[in-house]
């Protein structure tokens, strides 16, 4: 076998055929990747060889054929494949000879394209900024399918003598073999048969990006086994040879032992530096678990993607294959575009239909041939099981970040949205949320968007303290007590207090202080902020936590719009920023608020944490550095508008305004006498079980807006500047954490290293980055052919 090797080696570095293919070769690539701004890596603006590795398998249809068509066809049509007979080689080595000569000619012709790792490296920003795990790793994916693609070629230069004939061939099965199945699928409708799964295509997508699983790798080794088998058989047939005296069993018997070893022994190994393809356990048991199909339709789909758009997309789909993995064929998915081929009329319906599903679209800026063009996205998507949906924000924007960082954010929190959002659709019993009445909480009218945003994945309603029975509050998952205006009886106190007990979830969202703008437009401008008295300090207290009475001045803040005038008999109305209606930016990693956009308030107080032993304290909300404490009773007043802030009196350390509290509580009753009220029968706990509460120090950071007409805005919407901000995400963030024992919630702790192209960089040097990567391949190549032909001289010169 290793004088066939050898042999073939020869005969291809001998030939001016090998190189122009080769060439030729690398000369497309280069364009491909480096000049034409569709495919180009200096276009995408990232750090990443992604394009190297979706370009290359359609190249290798061509090339891969080119190398392998004269290997046997050649043999037969000079009659030296008979001669060959004579020697003592059987047929296995002639066969296994020719393979490994070609597989090693197509790791010659990848070689070059080192270049382009080195050139994205040395761009990245930082230099350097470059995932070699996850191009290792695709590098393997690309010599796998070259080998499946070798052995395909081979077996078509076996049943012709004809090169071009065996070259057209190979072309064909290739391309069948690697799209031809997801076609077929389409055409025929089998997309729930896994028809597709047959194809490389679905195989080569996961090891492409760095991502290699037994299941994969066994079958790129099957499938090259049964094509040197099949040439094998050509072979054995052509030379009226009977099987048994051919290797043919014994290959068929050892693909049927790689097959049965990987379907026993499942393994996984994801070569990325932050194993971003590696699925969380927690995902991993609610996707094995999956009581009915789920379907998933993606949005994000349509030709002329900006490069930040197309990695969003790419990112999903990848996200979306590897939940696929562990479904056991239940999560199906599919990518659309909801406008395409629409009316601009059936557009502006279709556009109206999403945003009441909660689906918004972005208006992106596309540079066409004639310009720049206006294009509407849907950075979203729809999951679906039987007759329950839920729609997926996939683009997570934030204030104050730049549009990499918003994409390389989103792209963290795929897996959370995606999951959080299957489990929901595809649970049978939902959760419960109370949210308390009886003290002139916030109205359902005001909490519209926040209970009906709750809706899609809890059963919520309002609950009376006061004629709850307990066992009714026990089966609450989470209580919420959204800003309170009157005082809690001993009674009430005493059922939260034991509902804690009992290792309940609590949010309190809680204002210490009356004030409100309303009530200021309607008093001349002037009101003065009192405390209020809610009789729950001791209870929180004892807790652990004590909410000031006292309001928070912030130079972060949002504005209101304030009456400047009047011309022409129509007031002036000019937008102002009102110290008292913080926007707080959260800072913290926890998974809570993790990339949350920020949160507006309004009246907010100040928060002080109290050691207690057995509890873990985290805050999770704070001002910004540039605030001022008022302490109440104060006299607040409009005309302070009129006045530009003292930056120096804003100068302070930031003040929490949102903790979270966890662990094992002491009882508020403990060693007091159960209230008078409590005609239940209800086993008193000193200490909590394991429990969780969060204390928000602003009662309004949960009320929607209200309209003029009575309609309700959206949770988190700003109708006078039009600004969303993150009041929504933080409330279903903290239900899910409150609610959900299983951890999922911590996936949104995920982190994936922004890897960007240095575009100042690329500014300057695209030109030189361009011929360099097109041309040094071939420089490479064309010297080792001088060198080549300089040393056959040399060697058979006498």
């Amino acid at each position: 076998m290793f004088s066939i090797f050898q042999k073939e080696i020869s005969s291809y570095l001998s030939s001016l055929v090998a190189y122009v293919t080769i060439g030729v070769f690398l000369l497309v690539l280069g364009l491909f990747l480096w000049v034409f701004p569709e495919s180009s890596i200096l276009e995408y603006g990232y750090a990443s060889l992604e394009s190297l590795f979706s370009t290359a398998p359609y190249l290798f249809m061509f090339l891969i054929p080119a190398i392998t068509m004269r290997s046997l066809a050649e043999e037969r049509r000079e009659g030296t494949l008979e001669i060959l007979a004579t020697r003592p080689l059987t047929d296995w080595q002639i066969v296994m000879g020719k393979y490994l000569a070609c597989l090693l000619l197509v790791v010659f012709a990848l070689v070059p394209t080192l270049i382009y790792v080195y050139s994205v490296s040395v761009l990245g920003n930082p230099q350097g900024n470059l995932d070699m795990g996850a191009v290792i790793g695709s590098y393997i994916g690309l010599f796998l399918l070259g080998a499946a693609f070798v052995a395909i070629g081979l077996f078509a230069s076996s049943v012709s003598k004809n090169q071009i004939i065996a070259f057209t061939i190979a072309v064909f099965i290739s391309y069948f073999f690697y799209s031809g199945f997801n076609s077929l699928s389409g055409l025929l409708s089998l997309q729930t048969s896994n028809i597709e799964n047959a194809g490389i295509a679905e195989h080569y997508d996961a090891v492409g990006r760095g991502v290699l699983n037994t299941g994969d790798l066994a079958y790129f080794i099957i499938l090259s086994g049964i094509f040197i088998g099949l040439t094998l058989l050509v072979i054995a047939r052509q030379r009226e040879k009977s099987l048994k005296y051919t290797a043919l069993p014994i290959l068929i018997g050892a693909l049927v032992f790689v097959a049965l070893l990987s379907h026993f022994t499942y393994t996984r190994f994801d070569f990325t530096a932050e194993k971003r393809f590696t699925v969380s356990d927690v995902s991993r048991n609610i996707l094995d678990s999956l009581p009915k199909p789920v379907v998933v339709t993606v949005y994000l789909e349509g030709k002329d993607l900006p490069g930040g758009m197309k990695r969003l997309q790419q990112g999903t789909r990848d996200m979306l294959n590897d939940l696929q993995a562990y479904s056991n064929h239940r999560l199906t998915f599919n990518f659309i575009n909801p406008l395409e081929g629409l009316s601009e009329q059936e557009q502006e319906q279709t556009i109206q239909a999403m945003q009441q599903q909660g689906i918004e679209p972005t208006n992106l800026s596309v540079k066409t041939d004639n310009g720049v063009s206006q294009k509407i996205i849907f950075p979203a998507a729809i999951v679906t099981s039987g007759e329950r949906q839920i729609g997926v924000k996939l683009l997570q924007t934030r204030i104050g970040l730049s549009p990499d960082e918003v994409l390389n954010n989103s792209i963290q929190n795929l897996e959370y949205a995606l999951t959080s959002a299957i489990k929901k659709v595809s649970s049978g019993g939902r959760p419960r949320i109370g949210f308390t009445d009886g003290h002139k909480e916030l109205t359902d009218l005001q909490l519209n968007d926040a209970l009906k945003s709750l809706a899609d994945g809890f059963e919520v309603g309002r609950v009376n303290l006061q004629t709850i029975p307990f066992a009714n509050l026990k089966s609450l998952k989470l209580l919420v007590i959204p800003k309170p205006e009157k005082p809690f009886t001993e009674v009430e106190k005493f059922k939260i207090d034991q509902y804690l007990m009992q290792g309940g979830r609590v949010l309190w969202a809680i204002d210490q202080v009356s004030a409100e703008l309303d009530s200021l437009r309607g008093h001349g401008g002037e009101q003065m902020a009192f405390p209020k008295q809610l009789n729950i300090d001791d209870q929180l207290f004892r807790y652990g936590v004590r909410i000031n009475y006292d309001l928070i001045a912030d130079l972060n803040c949002s504005q209101i719009p304030v009456s400047t005038g009047n011309m022409g008999g129509q007031a002036q109305i000019q937008m102002l920023p009102w110290l008292f209606y913080p926007v707080f930016m959260p800072v913290t990693k926890h998974p809570v608020v993790k990339n949350l956009e920020g949160i507006r308030s309004e009246f907010a107080s100040t928060i002080d944490l109290l050691p207690v032993k057995g509890l873990r304290q985290i805050i999770l909300l704070s001002s910004s550095p540039f605030n001022k404490k008022l302490t109440a009773p104060r006299t607040l007043s409009l005309q302070a508008l009129e006045q530009e802030p003292n930056p120096r009196e804003f100068q302070s350390q930031p003040k929490a305004v949102g903790v979270l509290v966890e662990g094992k509580f002491t009882s508020n009753f403990k060693n007091r006498p159960v209230p008078e009220g409590i005609t239940e029968n209800i086993p008193v706990l000193n200490t909590s079980k394991p429990a969780k509460m969060i204390v928000l120090s602003d009662g309004d950071i949960f009320k929607n807006q209200v309209g003029s007409d009575g309609s309700p805005f959206p949770l988190g919407y700003d109708r006078y500047s039009q600004q969303t901000y993150g009041n929504k995400n933080l409330l279903l963030n903290i239900a899910d954490y409150l609610t959900d024992d299983s951890g999922l919630i911590a996936l949104r702790t995920k982190e994936i290293k922004l890897r960007l192209l240095n575009r100042a960089r690329l500014r300057n040097e695209k030109t030189y980055w361009q011929v360099v990567n097109a041309v040094v391949p071939l420089a490479a190549v064309l010297i080792f052919a001088i060198f080549q032909h300089y040393y056959r001289k040399r060697k058979y010169a006498h």
